[in-house]
């Protein structure tokens, strides 16, 4: 039997996709007719894409100040571009780093916590403040794997670099930029950096929040957020693809497989869509077609560690505990970041007699996890296996 893979959401996360792109050089005309709004309630109170930089007027007082108090008033001499880079504190979290919601900048500051996409357009709307020009940059980092009910989740990475911003009156000695990264434990400098534009990044935003509602199930919202983001940046490929899954599980086939063939004549090599665009075909039966596909996907489905990770649960429900344990492994190899993958080490090392190693990988797996239901889980059954 072949196993088709689930529906994979990309985020920006990047933000949550969270916030992977690529350059699209194609430019996509008559958007308007890959909409289809009579399948959808309208949804209000959406941000507007000329919001998402924007910063409440308290805000604004509260962070000139404490900027005018830092350079004009005092005897530091610091460009403003140098205080915005310890202003934000990046690598002492100065405002945190949480890899949950996806924020607009005035959220951001109001809760000094954000993921990546939240804290970069938290630091580019206080750059307007204060006098400081920013790049925004795609960072091509390995994808960082999450599975949420029938989705899988691909992570990407966005940071920007903060720019002395010129002047007739002012001469630097030095015009190096500073680049601000949230996520101090990926040595980006290893990865390939794509500068972006800011568009992109709104568009980022919007899938990353469409994502996150498709994931819950709240589809009208979905859809109204990922109308934004796309007219926004039209030829954005990771939101053209959200928007294909969410078609799907509305039952629009149709419109789903137009966007799909869209997706994929701009970026032939995106794998997120061709995932998907084969799950359409399978359903539908076109196994001629589906073969076609699949030959390509076949190649990257091994770097995707729920792959083996499925392929573990199986092994261990049917009792076939040592297959399960180099399975597992295998996953935790590809990502070694996943709670459940150590949850399921654990359990087929008990299966096994191996209590040592099970004890160890329960200990890893309750470390890892962030969810209360999932550390209440995990502590009972570790307390379970030290008095057995």
């Amino acid at each position: 039997m072949v196993k088709i893979p689930f529906l994979v959401g990309a985020f920006l996360l990047l933000l949550l996709q969270g916030c992977s792109a690529t350059p699209e050089q194609q430019q996509l005309k008559n958007i308007e007719q890959y909409f289809f709004d009579e399948h959808f309630e309208a949804v209000d109170n959406l941000p507007p894409a000329d919001t998402l930089l924007s910063l409440p007027n308290t805000a604004k007082k509260e962070i000139v100040q404490q900027f005018r108090h830092d350079t004009v008033l005092s005897s530091n001499r610091i460009l403003p571009h140098e205080w915005l880079a310890n202003y934000i504190d990046a690598e002492n979290g100065g405002f945190e780093y949480q890899d949950n919601v996806t924020r607009t900048a005035a959220q951001t500051y109001g809760d000094r916590a954000g993921n990546c996409m939240s804290l970069v357009l938290l630091t580019a709307a206080i750059a307007r403040e204060v006098g400081v020009d920013v790049e925004f940059q795609d960072i091509e980092v390995p994808p960082v794997w999450d599975k949420q009910g029938n989705f899988y989740l691909i992570n990407g990475h966005v940071n920007l670099r903060l720019l002395p911003r010129s002047s007739t009156d002012t001469v630097f000695i030095t015009k190096k930029a500073i680049q601000v990264d949230f996520m101090p434990e990926r040595a980006v400098r290893a990865y390939r950096k794509i500068k972006v534009d800011k568009d992109t990044v709104l568009a980022m935003y919007y899938n990353n929040v469409a994502a996150e509602s498709l994931v819950i199930g709240e589809y009208d919202k979905a859809y109204a957020l990922l109308k934004l983001g796309i007219k926004q940046k039209a030829n954005y490929v990771p939101a053209l693809n959200t928007l294909a899954v969410l078609y799907r599980y509305k039952g629009l086939d149709d419109q789903a497989e137009l966007l799909y063939k869209l997706a994929l004549d701009m970026s032939a090599d995106n794998m997120n869509a061709l995932y998907n665009y084969a799950i359409l075909l399978g359903s539908q039966d076109r196994l001629d077609e589906w073969a076609e596909v699949h030959k390509v996907l076949e190649l990257e489905r091994i770097n995707n560690p729920y792959y083996y990770f499925d392929m573990a649960q199986q092994a261990y429900f049917d009792r076939e505990y040592q297959d399960a344990l180099l399975w597992y492994k295998r996953a935790v190899d590809k990502a070694d970041y996943r709670h459940e993958f150590y949850f399921g080490l654990s359990r087929a090392y008990w299966a096994t007699g191996d209590e040592r190693r099970a004890k160890k990988n329960m200990q890893k797996a309750l470390s890892l996890t962030r969810d209360d239901d999932n550390k209440v889980r995990y502590q009972a059954k570790l307390n379970a296996m030290k008095t057995h």
